[in-house]
């Protein structure tokens, strides 16, 4: 291993936090105040090159957005074109109509992308990090306590393997693993008990995806191999979303709600 690469050799072994998505979020989100304080201090030399650097970034911003705004363009064609003599100020207009600069297909992806998450349950209950976890002390005089155990119905995959006991961060109890769900088909009006294949997202937060914990509308991925379902193309589809619409914890099992 050359020197100085034990940062990366550690996340090679033993991979990031479970928070680092959302540190990593929320540092960006700060980056934008701590540049605009840091622009108000800076002085001389420096500031000139720092301005003409935020300069350069706004430019390719402005672009950036103006790319995607939806705005009206003109086009030149053809069959627009008079018959018969047009005065001078009107030349440059000649052939010209008014159309837009995203087609119709993109709009209706964007309209699909959309409406993807029309879900049936919009809100749900905020659930406390104390109602989510349960402090495990360890040690001899059991006085360090780093380390939580899920008190909630969680997924885990088959591929999973546990760490060492002793460097296990959050413990996922055997007993309140699930693999299996039952989903209702919203349009022919049965309930079938599918596998899970994976956890999409809990709105709780990203720390409670990544762990797999399965609470009220989390969107889950199910395998719908057997129900025949197939996409306009023909392609057999196996792998489609569906929310909880229950509490695990209490039920006992999960009822999910397909998403179509």
């Amino acid at each position: 291993m050359p020197q100085n690469e034990y940062i990366e050799e550690s996340i090679r072994r033993h991979g990031r936090r479970f928070d680092h998505d959302e540190r990593k979020r929320k540092k960006e989100a700060r980056k934008v105040h701590k540049d605009a304080a840091f622009a108000q201090k800076v002085h001389g030399l420096k500031a000139k090159l720092y301005n003409k650097k935020r300069h350069a970034e706004k430019i390719q911003m402005k672009k950036t957005i103006k790319m995607h705004d939806e705005k009206n363009a003109k086009q030149k064609t053809d069959d627009a074109v008079p018959d018969g003599a047009v005065p001078a100020y009107l030349l440059d207009r000649e052939g010209q109509q008014r159309a837009k600069v995203l087609s119709n297909m993109l709009k209706q992806k964007r309209k699909e992308k959309a409406g993807k998450w029309d879900v049936p349950l919009p809100k749900v209950r905020g659930i406390a990090e104390d109602e989510m976890f349960k402090v495990v002390r360890t040690g001899k005089s059991k006085s360090k306590s780093w380390k939580r155990m899920v008190t909630k119905p969680t997924f885990v995959g088959d591929g999973f393997t546990r760490k060492p006991p002793k460097y296990e961060r959050f413990i996922r109890p055997m007993a309140l693993r699930y693999k299996k769900a039952n989903v209702t088909h919203p349009e022919l009006k049965a309930t079938f008990q599918l596998p899970i294949i994976g956890v999409k997202k809990n709105p709780q937060s990203p720390m409670y995806t990544q762990l797999g914990v399965l609470t009220k509308g989390t969107i889950v991925e199910v395998n719908v191999a057997e129900l025949g379902l197939v996409t306009t193309g023909g392609k057999v589809l196996w792998g489609k979303y569906a929310q909880v619409t229950n509490n695990p914890e209490n039920d006992g099992c999960i009822n999910a709600l397909l998403l179509v």
